[in-house]
């Protein structure tokens, strides 16, 4: 019953699965959205959900999370975002780029996700389920 985070895009009927990660084993928070969703608003829910647990934690992000508003909540809760700004930003600003580097780590993460045809293909209906079968995967991650 209800939205059961799938939605429409390009590519057809997906979900998104949102992640924020201390590296490419330990996950802080996580939820789902539907493929039409973009990214920052949902970049903003995960910010909010972290909180100022970890303040002074860098935030490094790809370019879909590079708005002002994320990155103003960023800094409300303590954190510096790192992102780079996109290509077309009227007033583009510095980052730290050496750090930045760093962001492969998350990307790591999720190719270790992708490793589990289950979770990659999501056979489940209900986001529950789906759910229950994410945090199974980093589970086994984690235990690796």
């Amino acid at each position: 019953t209800g939205k059961q985070a799938i939605g429409k895009s390009k590519g057809g009927w997906n979900t998104k699965l949102h992640v924020v990660s201390a590296d490419d084993q330990v996950v802080v928070e996580v939820h789902l959205s539907g493929g039409e969703c973009h990214d920052a608003p949902e970049g903003r829910k995960s910010i909010e959900a972290v909180g100022k647990s970890y303040e002074g934690v860098p935030l490094l992000m790809d370019k879909a999370y590079e708005g002002d508003e994320t990155r103003s909540l960023a800094r409300a809760n303590g954190h510096e975002p790192i992102v780079p700004p996109k290509s077309n930003r009227a007033d583009p600003w510095e980052y730290d780029k050496e750090t930045y580097k760093k962001r492969n780590v998350v990307e790591r993460l999720f190719r270790r996700i992708k490793g589990f045809r289950r979770v990659c293909t999501r056979y489940e209906k209900t986001d529950v389920m789906f759910m229950a079968f994410v945090h199974f995967v980093f589970t086994v991650i984690w235990l690796n």
